[in-house]
């Protein structure tokens, strides 16, 4: 039996009250970071070969059913916004299409032939990196994408929940982490979600580190896409540049971001 499938060791939850289950369920969540820390070098490896694809034209494909296809789209989107990289640069892909993204699609995921076709749809190649993501590691959709994958001469990566799968055995840069038994049996959107959406945080973030779409510690190239945003980027372009506000977000909505504002800035100084 999967461990990620292996039965709770709390009893009888229905019996519990709200407290306690806040408690136990806290106490579960807060062995997920060091599952995570014991998969670092794996992640290590994944990120590098991220990056060296990116770098050299290609894109980054998450693929996944369910929880986990929800999980990278939701990083896949969340890039152009926070980094300012092109659209389609990070895409996410999950059985059933987009509208398995709200409402689950029944036995999307039993189809092995379906994730090589989105992927096909997008004119995947060997420029690309693909990052299968299933809690189980079996998931049919996601086993048949990089088996379809490595066929073709794709390099694949993963990030599955349970050792030994079928997922990590398809991927040329597997991560398992391995946080164990479910606080509600086989409920893989607690621990194991929490710990697909940690690695996918490091994974995306590292990365577009690397490409140098973040300078000290700021994201100097995010999309000014609300007033939020333009007032966070004006605070920086202020600690860039020392000009008060009202030049600072001029200058900002002028040039459009943060990275050029500073970059402009400098130039008419020197």
């Amino acid at each position: 039996m999967r461990i990620t499938e292996q039965p709770s060791e709390h009893r009888h939850l229905e019996q519990l009250p709200v407290r306690e289950l806040l408690e136990r369920m806290n106490a579960e969540d807060q062995t997920v970071p060091a599952a995570v820390a014991r998969a670092l070098p794996r992640i290590e490896a994944l990120i590098e070969a991220v990056v060296d694809h990116l770098l050299a034209g290609g894109r980054l494909f998450y693929l996944g059913a369910g929880t986990s296809g929800r999980l990278g789209v939701v990083d896949a989107s969340e890039c152009p916004p926070t980094f300012g990289v092109p659209q389609g640069l990070v895409v996410g892909l999950i059985a059933g299409g987009d509208a398995a993204i709200r409402k689950a699609v029944e036995f999307a995921e039993d189809d092995l032939d379906a994730g090589w076709r989105d992927l096909q749809e997008h004119g995947v190649s060997a420029a690309d990196l693909v990052v299968g993501i299933a809690a189980s590691g079996g998931t049919p959709y996601v086993v048949g994408a990089l088996k379809h994958c490595r066929a073709a001469g794709i390099k694949t990566g993963c990030i599955v929940c349970n050792p030994d799968s079928a997922v990590a055995a398809a991927a040329d840069f597997p991560v398992e982490v391995v946080v164990g038994p479910e606080f509600v049996t086989g409920s893989t959107r607690l621990k194991a979600g929490t710990a697909q959406k940690l690695v996918l945080n490091m994974v995306s973030t590292a990365a577009m580190i690397r490409l140098g779409r973040v300078k000290d510690n700021r994201m100097v190239d995010m999309q000014l896409s609300n007033e939020k945003l333009v007032e966070r980027g004006t605070r920086m372009v202020m600690e860039g540049t020392g000009l008060p506000a009202p030049a600072a977000k001029d200058l900002l909505l002028t040039w459009g971001s943060v990275r050029e504002a500073i970059r402009q800035f400098e130039q008419e100084q020197s």
